[in-house]
């Protein structure tokens, strides 16, 4: 075995097994409460325990993602953005642009709370206004 500064020499560990460990008499009382252990007691003394029933997964609550209308961004900007952040294509892109900038604001998408909180902040990094809201 080669050593460097520095180390330190551990001897491998002896492998002991039970019977060498153990002495006639301790393996004697050792035997006899794994065989008490064993024994079966009356069914008044056992106990039994109620599951509760299996509950319904639950769902996420779903929000609203709704693009506002701004005078800063033109059409162009804003379709590239719902392309490349959304799974529309580019008709409902072009569609919720046009709605957004007729009534002042649209709905992208419905989707979970967080993946929602998600898309107002990516919507925002491109100067975006984007809100989100219950579903309900």
């Amino acid at each position: 075995m080669i050593m460097t500064a520095g180390s330190t020499y551990l001897p491998p560990l002896k492998s002991l097994s039970y019977t060498q460990d153990v002495s006639g008499f301790e393996r004697e009382v050792m035997t006899k409460k794994n065989q008490k252990a064993m024994t079966t007691t009356p069914e008044s003394t056992q106990s039994t325990t109620t599951l509760p029933a299996p509950t319904k997964p639950r769902h996420l609550p779903m929000y609203k993602v709704i693009l506002h209308n701004d005078d800063v961004n033109d059409i162009d900007h804003v379709v590239e953005t719902i392309l490349m952040l959304t799974p529309l294509g580019r008709q409902e892109a072009e569609e919720k642009t046009n709605e957004a900038d007729r009534t002042g604001c649209s709905l992208l998408l419905v989707i979970h709370k967080e993946r929602a909180e998600l898309y107002a902040e990516q919507f925002q990094a491109r100067s975006l206004t984007v809100t989100i809201e219950p579903a309900d």
